[in-house]
C-alpha cells in the first residue's frame, strides 16, 4: 500500500482482522489512528511500525507493566524487541 490515508475497512483488510478488532486496538492498544471528522484514518507506515514494536501483541501491556519492555518498545536489557 502507498502512504495514503486508509479507512478502517482497508486497514482491517491490510492486517487480516475484523473492523471490530481495529476499533478495539484503537481503544485499548494505542493503535496509531487519526480522527477525521467522524472517521478513523490510518497511515500504513505508522501501523507497520506499531506492529513491529510488538504493541499489537496480546501480552505487550503485561510485559511493559512487568518492566520487561520499556515505553520505546525495547527489552529492558536494551536489545530491540523481535517482531
Amino acid at each position: 500500500m502507498s502512504d495514503r490515508w486508509v479507512s478502517v475497512e482497508e486497514i482491517a483488510e491490510y492486517l487480516g482482522v475484523s473492523k471490530d478488532t481495529v476499533y478495539g486496538w484503537i481503544a485499548k492498544k494505542d493503535m496509531p489512528a487519526h480522527k477525521v471528522g467522524r472517521l478513523w484514518k490510518f497511515k500504513t507506515d505508522e501501523i507497520d511500525d506499531w506492529v513491529r514494536t510488538g504493541k499489537a501483541s496480546d501480552d505487550y501491556k503485561e510485559n511493559e507493566a512487568a518492566g520487561l519492555i520499556s515505553r520505546k518498545g525495547k527489552h529492558a536489557g536494551g536489545e530491540k524487541e523481535d517482531g
